[in-house]
């Protein structure tokens, strides 16, 4: 009888484990996103500052492409637009994590306003609650500053104010990855540029 209560109590263990384990994907992944509106915490991503020798005109170019035009090759794995209008889009955004093994999915509106702005709105992710915006302003000839800043919210107080604080930390590095690239990019095109 002890030995039947025993396999029963492992059986047990390993479907509560086994479904914890399940809502832990879905929950980092994007899968499964939790939105309970109950102990709501407020947090703030960045601000982040860079400095690009190009015009804003060109930065805001290099943001906005892979969005309002057709999405290069390379970006592909990071990026898919789901639907695009002349100045927002609903687009899959991809984050690779454990190890490359998984990747997280987050939907987000992203509306631009040319040539100083882009805000991203989540609407569906890891988290509850993100608004983001890249704000680009010309700081000398051919320089622009960008800074981007949001806010990231998560439900359970001190639960999700813990999760929140882990994801804010890989998404703050996605976003400077991000950034770098725009910089290079940006940069690239203006050397590039034939000499008049």
């Amino acid at each position: 009888m002890s030995a039947g209560r025993g396999l029963q109590g492992a059986a047990w263990a390993a479907g509560v484990g086994g479904s914890l384990a399940a809502a832990y994907l879905g929950l980092v992944t994007g899968a499964v996103p939790v939105d309970v509106g109950v102990g709501r915490r407020v947090r703030p991503l960045g601000p982040q500052a860079l400095d690009i020798a190009a015009p804003r005109e060109t930065v805001f170019d290099v943001v906005a492409r892979p969005y309002l035009g057709r999405t290069p090759r390379a970006m592909r794995e990071k990026l898919s637009v789901l639907e695009r209008g002349s100045d927002l889009v609903l687009a899959e955004h991809y984050t690779p994590i454990a190890g490359g093994r998984l990747r997280a999915v987050t939907v987000e509106t992203v509306r631009f306003t040319r040539p100083e702005r882009i805000d991203f709105r989540l609407v569906r992710g890891p988290v509850p609650h993100v608004t983001e915006s890249f704000v680009l302003n010309e700081t000398a000839a051919e320089t622009t500053r960008l800074v981007y800043e949001g806010q990231m919210g998560t439900d359970g107080w001190r639960a999700g104010q813990w999760w929140g604080a882990a994801v804010a930390a890989r998404w703050e590095a996605a976003v400077a990855a991000s950034l770098a690239s725009v910089k290079a990019e940006a940069e690239r095109r203006v050397t590039a540029r034939p000499v008049r």
